[in-house]
C-alpha cells in the first residue's frame, strides 16, 4: 500500500493499469513455475471484473479498476505464501446498463466472457474460482454465471462484490461513496472534479446519481486516510479468500475417517 502514502508529487498521475502482486499474478508465472504448481484443486483463482462508468465521485471512468486491483494485490499480500491465490488480469468488458458506461457489453456477451475465461482456468486443472466484482451492475450477472458454471462444469464458484467489502458504488443503495472517492483520489494522485451541491447529476439507469454532499477530501488528507480504508477492505477480502481455499470440496467428508 506504499503507493497510497508515499507519492510525493503534487501533479495528477495516471493510475497504472492491471496493478498486481508479482507472486500471485498468473500471466507473470514462468513456464516452469506454472508447471510446478501443486494443489491446483484447492488453489483459488481470482477473476477480477470491473466496469467503466460515472459513479458521481468526480473521477475518471476507470475508477473501479483503480480501486479493485490494488485491493486484490493488498489482500494477496495478507494471505500466507503457501495459500495464496492466483490472480488473472481484470475483465473490463463488463455489463453496462446505461449510456454512462464505457466499453460495456450486453448481458449474454458478458456472461459468455466469464464462462469462457473460467472454462480456460478449469482446463488448467483449477477448480476453485472467485469472481471479485467491483460494479453494482454486475452483481446479479456474476451470481448467474457462477451458478451456471457450477452446474455445467462442476466448478466451485464464489463471488465477492466490492460492496461487501465496505466500498459500495451503488448510488441509491449506498448514499455514501466517500470511501471509494478517497481511495481513487489517493491512488490516482488527482483531486476529484466538483461533484458536490450544484454539480449536475449523472445518469444511472433511470435514476440520477446524486452528487456527494459536501466537498471532497483534499489530496493530502486523502493520502493520509486511504491506507486505513484499503487495509480494512483488503483484510476482509484476504479472510474470504482463505475461507474459500479451506472450504471442503463437494462430496468431501467433513470429518476424518
Amino acid at each position: 500500500m506504499t503507493e497510497v502514502s508515499e507519492q510525493a508529487d503534487t501533479q495528477p498521475t495516471i493510475p497504472p493499469l492491471c496493478v498486481c502482486d508479482e507472486a500471485t499474478f498468473w500471466p507473470w508465472l514462468s513456464h516452469t513455475g506454472f508447471s510446478s504448481l501443486a494443489n491446483r484443486e484447492s488453489t483459488v483463482v481470482v477473476v477480477p471484473l470491473c466496469g467503466m462508468a460515472d459513479w458521481g465521485i468526480g473521477h475518471a471512468l476507470d475508477a473501479e479498476e483503480t480501486v479493485l486491483m490494488p485491493l486484490i494485490r493488498a489482500a494477496c499480500g495478507l494471505v500466507p505464501g503457501d495459500r495464496r491465490p492466483l490472480v488473472l488480469p481484470p475483465l473490463r468488458f463488463a455489463f453496462g446498463a446505461d449510456p454512462a458506461c464505457a466499453f460495456a457489453v450486453d448481458q449474454p456477451t458478458a456472461h459468455a466472457l466469464i464462462a469462457e475465461v473460467c472454462a480456460s482456468v478449469a482446463a488448467s486443472g483449477f477448480r476453485r474460482i472467485a469472481i471479485v466484482n467491483s460494479s453494482p451492475w454486475n452483481e446479479e450477472l456474476c451470481g448467474a454465471a457462477a451458478r451456471d458454471l457450477r452446474v455445467s462444469r462442476g466448478l466451485q464458484m464464489f463471488v465477492v462484490h466490492l460492496s461487501a467489502l465496505g466500498l459500495d458504488l451503488h448510488p441509491q443503495r449506498s448514499r455514501d461513496r466517500r470511501a471509494v472517492q478517497t481511495l481513487v483520489t489517493a491512488l490516482g494522485g488527482a483531486q476529484p472534479e466538483e461533484c458536490g451541491a450544484g454539480a449536475p447529476a449523472a445518469a444511472w439507469g433511470e435514476e440520477p446519481v446524486e452528487p456527494l454532499a459536501g466537498p471532497a477530501l483534499g489530496l493530502e488528507r486523502a493520502r493520509a486516510e486511504a491506507p486505513a480504508i484499503l487495509g480494512a477492505a483488503a483484510a476482509r477480502l484476504a479472510g474470504l479468500l482463505s475461507d474459500i481455499r479451506e472450504r471442503p470440496a463437494p462430496g468431501a467428508s467433513l470429518s476424518p475417517p
